[in-house]
């Protein structure tokens, strides 16, 4: 068994979860990596150094899925985990079907949780580790034909920070990574292409991925990627969200790009 560190990073198979991976691998963690879509070479360019890397597709929104992920484990712990499996999901919520808004509730929150309780068990038992959460700006906004995301961002960005403090004195960190629109597949699944915000220049998810994995190195609580995003931040502190459910209505309203 090696006697590196590991290191668990989901939503792996690209964007910010390949870029983190990585990192990762460049500081010298063994990976298990995983997706709930197929991990095409996933592990290719990440094993430089004798690094071990397992690949693991599992729908994280079902119990069986983070059991099979934890199991994939082999009884050793886990160092550092990077919880970054979601997705998100455009168009009003009337025009949405009842599996489609629960797969994305299933998943960024259910999900996220069933691991996160039992690897953070571990960690507080023996005093030591870290954790890298994935949140948004957008949990900061009334998001407008992207409510359901909005709102569980909203729910993760709130929990990561709640449990951040619950474990404060016990050796274990807790980062909350909130990045902006990033240039990731996540627009195209979320089927909002045809919006400006689909159309809009984007973060690079290596520059993302490097600010997440550096504030959960200094034990951050939270980070905001990018100056442009964490004025957005701020002024939903300021603003109704009234006022900001019509700002992001200009951004993510089906054929908003058009006009």
């Amino acid at each position: 068994m090696s006697d590196r560190k590991l290191a668990l990073i989901t939503g792996a198979s690209s964007g910010i979860g390949r870029e983190i991976a990585k990192l990762a691998a460049a500081d010298g963690y063994d990976l298990i990596v995983a997706a709930d879509e197929p991990l095409v070479d996933a592990a290719a360019g990440l094993r430089e150094g004798g690094i071990e890397v397992r690949s693991v597709e599992a729908d994280l929104a079902t119990p069986a899925g983070v059991e099979a992920l934890l199991a994939a484990t082999a009884g050793r712990q886990i160092d550092v985990l990077v919880a970054n499996a979601g997705h998100g999901l455009g168009h009003g919520f009337l025009d949405q079907s009842v599996a489609e808004w629960r797969h994305v509730i299933d998943t960024n929150i259910a999900g996220t949780l069933l691991l996160l309780q039992p690897v953070l068990k571990q960690m507080v038992a023996r005093g030591e580790g870290k954790v890298l959460i994935t949140g948004s700006i957008a949990g900061h906004l009334a998001g407008s034909f992207q409510a359901v995301y909005n709102g569980s961002k909203a729910f993760i960005d709130s929990f990561a920070a709640a449990i951040g403090n619950e474990l404060k004195d016990s050796g274990v960190t807790i980062t909350c990574l909130k990045p902006g629109a990033t240039d990731t597949n996540f627009f195209a699944r979320a089927g909002m292409l045809d919006t400006k915000v689909g159309q809009a220049e984007k973060d690079d998810p290596a520059d993302v991925a490097k600010t997440g994995w550096e504030a959960m190195k200094d034990g951050e609580h939270s980070v905001v990627h990018g100056l442009k995003n964490k004025a957005q931040v701020l002024a939903s502190g300021i603003l109704s969200e009234a006022t900001t459910a019509e700002m992001h209505r200009k951004q993510a309203e089906p054929g908003s790009a058009d006009r």
